[in-house]
């Protein structure tokens, strides 16, 4: 894809928010929507908090699942009893949640992949007519940043199959063997599985708000959140949304943005965009549109312009 797409912002980091963005990008999810988000381990710090995910989808898709799939890596959600017991700590109890592998996987083709033609799913998504990706955007331990490509890559993979083919190489004893540039790569592809699937039903929004260097998948020991929140973004493109998301955070002063820029560069991070591109899966190029100003086409150094100097007693 050449043509710009369209990436939406608000700085209002709140249920309004989440409201205001929906409402441009919604038209495509009909039928079964299915919501994933990443629900986090047990009382981490970071994710989206649930009492804003209860508000939006109570008013915009009050039908809407909750999607997850259990983890390849011992911890709070790696049995589907586990997972559920982690569920109800985090608040996700006010609608149904959908735990795409309880019940085994199924294969999703990937076309145009040098290192899959298909990937393991959970079996559930089957279920599904239209896919809402909702994001917290933050870093990642391995992928440098967390964002809609990570959140499907790796959260709509099964936790026995999908996930140790993208993590473990084959015929190694190291769960996480696969590293920097390969594994971006890997990410990219298991996402396309998803974006394929829905393809014309599927749409992005990313929460960048209590941004850790480190995952929700850390929980309770990720590391502190030094980089100041910019708000929200959302878009029909996936490549879009993670490239603006990327855009706004290295456009903060540099003493806000170091520590995730960092981590984004040290873990090839950079490399999800550019595959995420040679694989087709969406534009690069974007106009940004400031929903709190009159649609205005802005760029993202003006975006974060009211952004303050971290504070904890902000979170």
């Amino acid at each position: 894809m050449s043509e710009k797409s369209i990436v939406y912002f608000t700085r209002d980091l709140s249920p309004a928010g989440l409201k205001k963005l929906f409402a441009r990008i919604s038209v495509p999810l009909t039928g079964r929507v299915a919501v994933k988000l990443h629900t986090g381990e047990k009382n981490g710090p970071n994710i989206i908090p649930s009492a804003w995910v209860r508000e939006f989808l109570g008013e915009c898709l009050p039908d809407a699942a909750i999607v997850e799939t259990n983890t390849f890596y011992a911890g709070d959600r790696d049995s589907t009893e586990k997972h559920r017991e982690t569920l109800k700590i985090n608040g996700w109890d006010f609608c149904p949640v959908d735990i795409l592998d309880e019940e085994g996987t199924c294969m999703l083709p990937v076309q145009g992949g040098k290192w899959f033609t298909e990937m393991s799913i959970g079996s559930h998504v089957t279920r599904y007519d239209s896919l809402l990706a909702l994001t917290h955007f933050k870093g990642h331990v391995m992928g440098g940043f967390g964002g809609s490509n990570k959140n499907l890559g790796i959260g709509m993979a099964d936790g026995q199959i999908g996930k140790k083919m993208i993590h473990q190489r084959e015929g190694s004893d190291d769960m996480w063997s696969i590293a920097m540039d390969e594994l971006m790569e890997r990410i990219a592809e298991s996402t396309k599985a998803t974006v394929d699937y829905f393809a014309g039903h599927i749409s992005y929004l990313n929460v960048l708000r209590n941004m850790s260097v480190s995952c929700d998948c850390e929980g309770l020991g990720a590391q502190p959140v030094v980089t100041p929140n910019i708000g929200m973004v959302a878009s029909l493109d996936i490549l879009a949304v993670d490239q603006a998301s990327v855009d706004l955070v290295y456009a903060l002063n540099p003493a806000d943005n170091k520590a995730l820029t960092e981590r984004i560069e040290t873990r090839h991070g950079l490399r999800q965009l550019t595959y995420m591109k040679e694989l087709g899966m969406g534009s690069n190029v974007y106009d940004l549109i400031d929903i709190d100003n009159g649609e205005a086409v802005i760029r993202p150094k003006e975006a974060v312009a009211h952004v303050v100097p971290f504070s904890p007693f902000a979170l």
